[in-house]
């Protein structure tokens, strides 16, 4: 391995993962926003609340998120019905980025690639019961 191969692997960019949110409410896709940004940091703000597209076609929401930390302790988060969320990155990041919405959500792995370096995994986000 050469040094820009060794620089590219551990590099800033092996703990971002890349966020897409769809199938869901503009509110829903707000909360999912507002429960990575209290778990990790991310390129967008919390106050920066999606919005619909006016359009007949489905809206995505983007977002870029940095799991280089441990994801803080996050409540339990309200949703009006199931969100479909693509992960892109690395093996660990994702599955650091999995972990902590775990925590947060009732996650269901829907399906996955996997390339060299990157994997592509969609997972499906629901309201996590909370035992009494």
């Amino acid at each position: 391995m050469n040094d820009s191969e060794a620089t590219a692997q551990t590099g800033d960019d092996a703990d971002q993962v890349q966020v897409e949110i769809t199938d869901c409410p503009a509110d829903d896709a707000h909360t999912v926003v507002g429960a990575l940004n209290a778990l990790f940091s991310s390129d967008r703000a919390t106050e920066d609340a999606p919005q619909g597209s006016a359009g007949p076609g489905p809206s995505v929401w983007a977002m870029t998120v940095d799991v280089s930390e441990e994801p803080a302790a996050a409540q339990p988060c309200r949703l009006t019905g199931p969100v479909t969320v693509t992960l892109q990155g690395g093996p660990w990041a994702a599955d650091r980025l999995h972990t902590g919405l775990a925590s947060v959500f009732t996650v269901q792995d829907v399906g996955s690639a996997a390339g060299d370096q990157e994997q592509e995994r969609q997972l499906r986000l629901s309201t996590r019961q909370i035992a009494a």
